[in-house]
């Protein structure tokens, strides 16, 4: 399936379709972070938080029926599994054949493993970069298929398409059994059931608390000042290799992960079985 314009946040436009912008409001505490929709009345259903202690016991599995447990909390991720002042380093919207191999080389030379959410038909037409990315020791992210910052108001069998489809079309381009750890809701737009779909299937809800807002391209000092800034909001970081230019966000992530070196703050993977840190 192929995307055309890069048109918000995290959106794409198919045809003359336009996803309207969110707005990313962080809070000042350990992993909290809201994604307002200006202007709709269902705004509050849009969000990008921590639930209490991470977990579900209802054993529903996609679309909520009942399925097997599988031991991944519903709760959306933000906490480092390595604890402590650890940072997790994501990359969203890739794999992209230009950008994704400088990211690649920025985390090489800083021995830092991160977290790339890929968007299933990149996936697909890009497989050498999707072995790359787990031959390098980073882990993997169901991004869905098509990107839709508007799937928290789509049926919940449209869901499941978008999040099911998308995983499969990235473990087969990763091959050599590869699994897919997380999934990220495209604009945060997480709703109950696209979180139970995700962690039945073995995929923990992922969150973020650092927007570096990088997809405006507002410069790579701005983008570096956006992590020194809220990174006392939490340890997750959203970066961004697919969707347009991204020059400012490879120089920027060089320039963070030297910040991060200085200060003496470890980097590592967002928890995927444990309960999210208050």
């Amino acid at each position: 399936m192929g995307f055309s314009t890069y048109t918000n946040k995290k959106g794409f436009r198919a045809g003359a379709a336009v996803v309207a912008s969110a707005v990313t409001v962080a809070a000042t505490v350990w992993g909290v972070a809201t994604l307002v929709d200006p202007g709709s009345a269902g705004a509050a259903s849009r969000q990008n938080v921590a639930q209490p202690n991470g977990t579900d016991n209802s054993g529903h599995g996609p679309a909520g029926r009942p399925g097997q447990p599988t031991g991944i909390p519903e709760g959306i991720a933000h906490s480092s599994e390595s604890g402590g002042n650890a940072v997790n380093i994501t990359i969203d919207d890739g794999p992209d054949p230009r950008w994704t191999p400088q990211v690649l080389d920025v985390l090489h030379k800083y021995d830092v493993k991160a977290t790339f959410c890929m968007v299933g038909p990149h996936a697909k037409a890009h497989p050498d970069l999707v072995k790359k990315v787990v031959a390098a020791g980073h882990r993997l992210c169901d991004h869905t298929m098509d990107h839709d910052t508007a799937m928290d108001k789509k049926p919940v069998d449209y869901q499941e398409r978008q999040i099911l489809d998308a995983k499969k079309l990235i473990e087969e381009a990763a091959g050599n059994g590869a699994k897919v750890d997380y999934y990220r809701a495209p604009g945060g737009a997480f709703t109950p059931d696209s979180r139970r779909i995700a962690a039945a299937n073995g995929m923990r809800p992922l969150g973020w608390n650092v927007d570096t807002k990088d997809f405006q391209k507002p410069g790579t000092a701005a983008i570096v000042d956006a992590v020194k800034r809220e990174i006392g909001n939490g340890p997750t970081v959203l970066f961004h290799d697919g969707g347009g230019n991204r020059a400012q966000t490879v120089e920027a992530l060089d320039q963070v992960l030297a910040w991060l070196g200085n200060q003496g703050r470890p980097t590592g993977f967002p928890v995927r079985t444990a309960p999210d840190a208050p």
